[in-house]
C-alpha cells in the first residue's frame, strides 16, 4: 500500500470559497477516480479537543499512540531529525525564528517564514558563539532548519535537564511533552518558561531557558545581519520562541515488526525524518517539497521492493497557516495532477492500494491546527466501493470507514485490504 499524508488539508467552510473547505472547491478528477475506488471515512488524528502539533499527529497516524508521559516531545524528534547531538538528560526545544516589534509584541511568529539560509544559519552561529549563560558547564546548538524553523539543545555536563517546562511560544500548549495549538488573538508576546512541577532540576531548566530567550535576543537585536535586512526591508530575526521540550531519546517498537512489513518513506521535513530514524524506517530521496512527480515515482517504484510506503506532502499546510483558502484550493489542484496523476499512471491499481489522509486539519479561518476530523480514503481494486465519490469532508461523513482514531488508520486499511483479497 502507498499511504499519503497531505499535511493539514482538512479544512473549515471559507468565505472565500463560497462557503465551501478548499477540498470540496478544489477541481480534483484523479482524487475523484480513487475515491470512486474505494471507501471514505473519517478519522481524528490524536483526540477529540486536541489541536495537534504534526509530531504527534503523524507518530498516531501511523499507529503509536503515546500516553502524555510516555512522549517524548517534539523538540527531540527534530533533533535526532537533523542529526545533533542529543543524548538522554539533554534538553531539545523546536523554535521559531519570529519577529517583534519594539513594545516586545510579536508581529510576525514565522518571521516572514520564508528566511535565506545564509541569514537563518549566520543568526544561529551569532547566538551560539556569543551566548554566555551563568550556569557553568552549559553548552547550546542552535540549528535552523527549513525557513523560519529553529532547533535548539541545551546540555549541562553535570546535570540532567528537565523537560518539564512550560513554552516560550504563546501559540502552543505543553501538555506531557505534546504540543496542542491555542486559540490565540493577534496581541502575542513572549510567555516566561515556567516549571510544571516543584522539582528542582524542572526550576532550574526553566530558569536556563528564560536566560537563554533574554540574552538570545539581545545578541539578535544587535547582530549585523538584522541590520542589513532592516535596510532591505525584510522582517527581523528577533527572537527563538520555543515549545516542546524533552529530555530523554525514544523507546519505541520499530514499525517494520509492529506491522510485519516493509514499510518505507519519502520525508522530507526535519521532524518526519526524525520519525522515520526513530520508527527505522527506509526513507527514499525524492526530490525537494514540491517535486510532486519525483515523490510519485519513487512510491511507485518502491513497491518493487517494499510492500508499504509513507508519503507526507507538505504542501497545504502552510496555505491554512497563512489563512490562504484559494491557495490551499489551488496547491490540492497542484498535488492532484502532478502527484497523484503521475502515481495512478505508474502503479496497478489490482495490485496495490492507497490510501490517503491528513496528520490534522488545518482551517484557514482558524489559521492553526484545529481538532477537526479529516477524511481518509482506501481505494483499490479489490476494496468494496462504499459509493462516495470524493474525498471531502462532507462525503467523509457519509462513508462506510465510519470514524477512526488516528491510531487505528493503518491497521483498518490492512483490515480492508485483506478482507477483499
Amino acid at each position: 500500500m502507498i499511504y499519503v499524508l497531505l499535511d493539514g488539508v482538512g479544512d473549515l467552510p471559507h468565505p472565500d470559497l463560497d462557503g465551501k473547505t478548499p477540498l470540496e472547491a478544489a477541481n480534483t478528477p484523479i482524487l475523484d477516480k480513487i475515491a470512486s475506488n474505494g471507501a471514505i471515512g473519517e478519522v481524528i488524528s490524536v483526540g477529540k479537543g486536541i489541536a495537534p502539533e504534526s509530531d504527534i499527529a503523524v507518530f498516531n497516524m501511523l499507529g503509536y499512540k503515546f500516553k502524555h508521559a510516555d512522549y517524548v516531545g517534539r523538540g527531540v524528534i527534530e533533533a535526532i531529525g537533523i542529526g545533533i547531538d542529543f543524548k538522554d538528560g539533554d534538553l531539545a526545544l523546536r523554535g521559531n525564528y519570529s519577529t517583534l516589534n519594539d513594545e516586545g509584541v510579536i508581529v510576525d511568529r514565522r518571521a516572514g517564514r520564508h528566511i535565506e539560509k545564509a541569514d537563518a544559519d549566520g543568526v544561529a552561529k551569532e547566538i551560539e558563539e556569543k551566548v554566555k549563560l551563568t550556569s557553568p558547564d552549559v553548552s547550546v546548538v542552535v540549528s535552523p532548519t527549513i525557513g523560519h524553523r529553529v532547533t535548539v539543545r541545551i546540555r549541562k555536563d553535570s546535570q540532567k535537564l528537565s523537560s518539564r517546562i512550560t513554552n516560550t511560544d504563546p501559540a502552543y500548549s505543553n501538555i506531557g511533552g505534546m504540543g496542542v495549538a491555542k486559540a490565540v488573538g493577534d496581541f502575542l508576546k513572549i510567555e516566561k518558561c515556567l516549571p510544571l512541577d516543584d522539582d528542582e532540576d524542572s526550576k532550574f531548566t526553566a530558569n536556563l531557558v528564560n536566560e537563554f530567550s533574554e540574552k538570545s535576543i539581545e545578541i539578535m537585536k544587535e547582530s549585523q545581519i538584522n541590520k542589513r535586512r532592516q535596510k532591505e526591508n525584510k522582517k527581523q530575526l528577533s527572537c527563538i520562541l520555543l515549545r516542546d521540550a524533552g529530555n530523554k531519546y525514544p523507546n519505541v517498537i520499530p514499525i517494520n515488526e509492529k506491522y510485519a512489513m516493509n514499510f518505507s518513506c519519502i520525508v522530507d521535513m526535519p521532524v518526519e525524518i526524525g520519525i522515520s530514524e526513530v520508527l527505522k524506517m527506509k526513507a527514499f530521496e525524492a526530490g525537494g517539497l514540491t517535486d510532486y512527480e519525483e515523490k510519485a515515482k519513487v512510491a511507485a517504484k518502491a513497491m518493487e521492493t517494499q510492500n508499504a510506503i509513507y508519503v507526507h506532502l507538505k504542501g497545504p499546510d502552510e496555505f491554512g497557516h497563512d489563512g490562504d483558502a484559494i491557495g490551499k484550493m489551488k496547491n490540492i489542484e497542484e498535488i492532484d495532477q502532478r502527484f497523484f496523476k503521475t502515481l495512478v499512471e505508474n502503479i496497478d491499481s489490482s495490485k496495490v492500494a492507497i490510501i490517503i489522509s491528513a496528520d490534522h486539519s488545518t482551517p484557514c479561518i482558524n489559521k492553526g491546527h484545529s481538532d477537526d476530523p479529516v477524511p481518509v480514503v482506501v481505494s483499490g481494486d479489490f476494496i468494496k466501493k462504499d459509493g462516495t465519490t470524493r474525498m471531502t469532508e462532507q462525503q467523509a461523513k457519509k462513508g462506510s470507514i465510519g470514524l477512526l482514531q488516528g491510531a487505528e488508520v493503518v491497521e483498518k486499511s490492512l483490515e480492508l485490504i485483506k478482507s477483499q483479497i
